[in-house]
């Protein structure tokens, strides 16, 4: 998943919006930190997006004069997993049972700031009639 981000320079640091989520907003000093801190803060607004329950935005095409954030594979894997989850209109609890797993294990199978194994991720989604493809490309 890339994001398109707006980079502005404003009152000494350099701020960054998203047009596909509103509600995100960064700063950096610079536009390599603005552009590190990007990530983090889209994936935290994606996390607010899963705890309301509101589906997570499709990143628009970029934009001239736009950055692209590439979001980790991990967190993409864990999105991916939620989406499934909110297409079966499955609750976490449904995961944990399907999974032979206790709560805590879903809660952070569903974090996108937990560092958990790509094979956990790739299991649940298994468990729901989903897999992941993975493409490595030149940079």
């Amino acid at each position: 998943m890339n994001y398109p981000v707006k980079l502005v320079q404003s009152g000494g640091v350099i701020m960054v919006t998203c047009p596909d989520l509103p509600e995100f907003a960064s700063v950096g000093d610079d536009e390599v930190e603005a552009l590190a801190n990007a990530v983090d803060g889209i994936e935290t607004t994606l996390q607010a997006y899963m705890q309301d329950r509101r589906p997570i935005p499709v990143p628009s095409a970029r934009r001239r004069g736009y950055h692209l954030i590439r979001l980790p594979a991990l967190a993409v894997a864990k999105l991916g997993l939620w989406q499934a989850m909110q297409e079966q209109g499955l609750r976490k609890a449904d995961l944990a049972r399907a999974l032979d797993v206790h709560m805590p294990q879903v809660d952070r199978l569903l974090d996108l700031r937990h560092s958990s194994r790509l094979e956990q991720v790739e299991a649940a989604l298994e468990a729901l009639g989903r897999r992941i493809e993975l493409t490595v490309l030149a940079a």
